[in-house]
């Protein structure tokens, strides 16, 4: 594994860790007429952020790096539509990471994590078209 996929991955991992907190923090802070749903989107696509941390880690952790702990920054508090819009870029980002990680993986000639990017980047975009549909901007 390269230096350039080892530091990828645990880019992936720092990024599916703070999302996962703060759609989990979204989850129990948010508030509004509109919460209940929105509520539940949150704290359903936090626990698949989640478990998307934990494959990354572990496919890093086969090909011998070592997982960071070090989750990226997490952006909390505002209106369910601030938070809405910050969870839109974050997933954004995730796409291009992903989409830049395939590539990387793809010339590598690790099909493995090519495969494994391929599987989350479709929840990611999945997320993407989820928040876009709640604030109504797709």
């Amino acid at each position: 594994m390269s230096k350039d996929l080892n530091d990828s991955l645990n880019q992936a991992i720092a990024r599916e860790i703070a999302v996962s907190i703060q759609y989990m923090w979204q989850h129990v802070m948010g508030e509004g007429i509109e919460s209940p749903g929105v509520l539940e989107v949150f704290k359903k696509i936090a626990i698949v952020e989640m478990k998307h941390a934990e494959a990354i880690a572990e496919r890093l952790d086969f090909l011998g790096g070592i997982p960071t702990t070090k989750p990226d920054d997490i952006k909390i508090g505002g209106s369910l539509q601030k938070m809405i819009k910050d969870d839109i870029m974050a997933e954004k980002d995730a796409i291009k990471l992903y989409r830049d990680i395939i590539a990387l993986a793809n010339k590598e000639t690790d099909i493995v994590t090519r495969k494994l990017f391929e599987d989350i980047l479709v929840d990611e975009e999945g997320h993407l078209a989820e928040f876009q549909t709640l604030l109504g901007k797709k």
